[in-house]
């Protein structure tokens, strides 16, 4: 089967949600998505591999869909998700000194004017070079997206706040699209994130964690 046969099959409906197809490719992100989630709440290493394999298909779903900023986005998780799969094996020091810490004020810095400029950017870019009815909701969530994974990749603590506000705007967006199934999702997605934000939470050392030098600023 070509790629071009197996993309056109994954876009066929599966079953009807709310009188809306859903199609084999919102299906099986759903469940790819739950289960990478569950195993990053977890700190189980497999969940960069799987998650992988939900960017692949989420990217098919949102491009279908309208949602190109978001669709875009898929691709940079994609090398995002294989250099926290490396981040979370090597660490600097080994996955074993990984562990959750707070994001330092330094960090917050960079990361809030980075998601200004690239909101600022996408929402222009969206509204001028694509027929997107949602550019700005569009480009935040991406651009909360990013900044989130990044946390993830460095078990920032703080990376599950940025996911839960993400998926507080994912929500809608998604049922406004009539993507009910993935919309679903991410109500998954945020109960998940607010277990990640406990569980992590437990496992932040008493005594700060030494910061690399280039994360202080």
């Amino acid at each position: 089967m070509s790629p071009h046969e197996l993309l056109g099959r994954l876009l066929q409906p599966a079953f009807a949600l709310g009188g809306t197809p859903t199609t084999w490719a919102e299906l099986l992100g759903f469940a790819t998505g739950v289960v990478t989630v569950w195993l990053v709440v977890r700190q189980n290493i497999w969940n960069w591999p799987i998650g992988i394999a939900n960017v692949v298909l989420l990217g098919m779903i949102f491009l279908d869909g309208g949602l190109y900023a978001d669709a875009g986005l898929q691709v940079v998780y994609v090398a995002l998700q294989l250099w926290g799969w490396w981040s979370w094996l090597h660490g600097g020091q080994g996955r074993a000194h990984l562990v959750p810490r707070r994001t330092s004020r330094a960090e917050w810095r960079r990361l809030s004017l980075a998601g200004i400029a690239v909101t600022g950017l996408l929402t222009w870019a969206l509204t001028v070079r694509t027929d997107s009815d949602v550019s700005f909701w569009d480009a935040v969530t991406t651009t909360l997206s990013l900044m989130a994974t990044y946390g993830q990749s460095r078990k920032l603590l703080e990376s599950w706040w940025l996911w839960i506000a993400a998926d507080l705007v994912y929500i809608p967006l998604y049922a406004y699209k009539g993507l009910y199934l993935t919309s679903g999702l991410y109500v998954l997605f945020l109960a998940l994130c607010v277990a990640g934000l406990v569980t992590w939470r437990r496992d932040v050392p008493v005594r700060p964690v030494v910061v690399p030098v280039e994360a202080t600023g």
